[in-house]
């Protein structure tokens, strides 16, 4: 079922359109998740996956509000969506099966408004809503979603196309699986639709929607190197009539001026300087904030001084990174008795605060340094609570401020709560190392490599836990334990993949 023609004009009262089992396929939910959980766990060990805390905080603080603007974005199947960021210049956005989108830096880095971003992100979700990814897989037989999915890694390499994840693929097998993995003019015109409901019940201006197009469009001349039989794969165009479609929609609603968050700004900075940390990425990331400098709106201004701040702490200069986030801090402070139509659109308390304890645990700061690190991180872990960036910050500065016995008492709580993430089971595993506690190090590492899917890599920590010489009764039972389990995952998984 195609997404409604007439735009929306009552967000709260709208529900986008779900699709039936005949539009559906044989790709379950279940297995169109699986897919892309198979994906995701590759696509973290590639070396452009941006794992930054406060990128990826935003990026889903941001897909989340989205997401939730209108009933029924999570799509038939209730999508529990993950959003990242990939280290890449090229202008991409991408959904893969499962609801997991991705977003590059350099999209992040030219977006010039929320709207814009919100745009490009809609859409995506729009794709996932409507399932137009399991509805092409879905045609195909369950036996051939491996090497589908291997294909889809091999475009997402190739960072080369409009669309990674349904894009570029190499060989003489690319054009016969092109019917099967580009996106049909409809299902980009439901995306763009889905979209623009969604964008504007989140309160987004929806011209920056064709705005940024534009600038895409523009964008994709710049692959005129790309080999014709790669470029044909294209899979987002950019056609005049879908432009065309929303500038018609835009017409028809009034436009919503909206004030960006400041983090918006900052989020921009850090991109921008972790897509490229080359000399001459660093360089130009330099330039383009001093540039920023000369903006009139404060938003700007602090966006540039906080970039400034966290690339003078990725060179080493701690002074330097100190005086700029204070400049930032002080661009932001409201001045008293002047009323701001800024009020309410976000100070950058959060990002400040997270960027502060990054200088005081930079190394070759001093003990005391570190030690108020503990201590302004216990502090804004109490301020924001749904933080879980400041959280892994508080367990970062316990293990830095030598507080170890500290720290596993956190970090074991944490990781009971919050199983799923891996950075916990890391820093758990290194507080054991730091203690001597070589079974229980082993053992963290274990659960982490399981939440990443290297099950072999997984059940090998666990030999070694066996191993050591501190291990215990009560220890050798519970790897005994997690060992038969995880080896009846391996079987399982084997009998699955001899099956397809």
């Amino acid at each position: 079922m195609a997404a409604p023609d007439a735009p929306l004009r009552k967000p709260d009262s709208t529900r986008l359109p779900t699709l039936g089992d005949a539009a559906r396929g044989d790709l379950s939910p279940i297995v169109e998740r699986k897919l892309g959980e198979e994906i995701m766990r590759d696509v973290r060990r590639d070396p452009a996956y941006l794992d930054d805390d406060p990128i990826i905080e935003y990026l889903n603080n941001f897909g989340s509000a989205l997401v939730t603007a209108v009933p029924g974005a999570r799509g038939e199947t209730n999508s529990d969506f993950f959003f990242f960021a990939m280290r890449d210049t090229a202008l991409n956005a991408f959904a893969l099966p499962g609801g997991f989108i991705g977003a590059h830096t350099g999209l992040m880095v030219a977006a010039q408004t929320e709207s814009e971003l919100a745009g490009v992100m809609s859409h995506e979700i729009g794709h996932v809503s409507q399932r137009h990814i399991a509805r092409m897989l879905g045609q195909q037989k369950q036996d051939v979603l491996l090497p589908l999915a291997a294909m889809i890694l091999a475009a997402l390499a190739a960072k080369a196309s409009p669309d990674a994840a349904m894009g570029v693929l190499m060989g003489g097998q690319g054009l016969a699986v092109q019917r099967q993995l580009n996106f049909s003019r409809e299902a980009e015109r439901e995306a763009d639709r889905v979209g623009f409901q969604i964008m504007s019940a989140g309160g987004y201006d929806t011209t920056g929607m064709v705005g940024f197009f534009k600038r895409l469009q523009s964008a994709s001349k710049l692959y005129g190197d790309i080999p014709a039989h790669m470029a044909s794969l294209s899979s987002h165009p950019l056609t005049a009539e879908r432009i065309t479609d929303m500038q018609a929609r835009i017409r028809e609603i009034p436009r919503k001026p909206r004030v960006d968050n400041v983090d918006f700004q900052l989020v921009r900075a850090r991109a921008r300087i972790l897509q490229d940390e080359t000399v001459s990425g660093r360089r130009d990331a330099k330039n383009a904030f001093e540039t920023q400098l000369k903006e009139t709106h404060r938003h700007q201004q602090a966006g540039a001084q906080y970039g400034l701040a966290f690339l003078a702490l990725r060179q080493g200069n701690v002074a330097d990174a100190q005086s700029w986030l204070e400049k930032a801090r002080a661009t932001m402070k409201p001045k008293e008795g002047v009323f701001s139509i800024e009020a309410g659109a976000g100070d950058g308390a959060l990002l400040f605060d997270g960027l502060a304890i990054e200088i005081k645990l930079a190394p070759g700061q001093p003990a005391a340094v570190v030690e108020q690190a503990v201590k302004d991180a216990d502090a804004a872990r109490q301020r924001y609570p749904l933080s879980r960036a400041i959280a892994r910050q508080y367990g970062e500065a316990l293990i830095a401020s030598g507080k170890v016995e500290e720290a596993t008492r956190y970090l074991r709580e944490q990781t009971q709560l919050y199983r799923e993430e891996p950075k916990l089971h890391d820093m758990l595993a290194q507080a054991y190392a730091k203690q001597g506690r070589i079974a229980l190090q082993h053992m963290a590492l274990a659960e982490s490599y399981v939440v990443a899917g290297a099950l072999p890599a997984a059940v090998a920590q666990l030999d070694l836990a066996r191993k050591a010489n501190d291990v215990s009764f009560y220890d050798q039972a519970v790897i005994d334990a997690r060992e038969r389990e995880l080896k009846a995952r391996q079987k399982l998984e084997k009998e699955e993949e001899k099956e397809r």
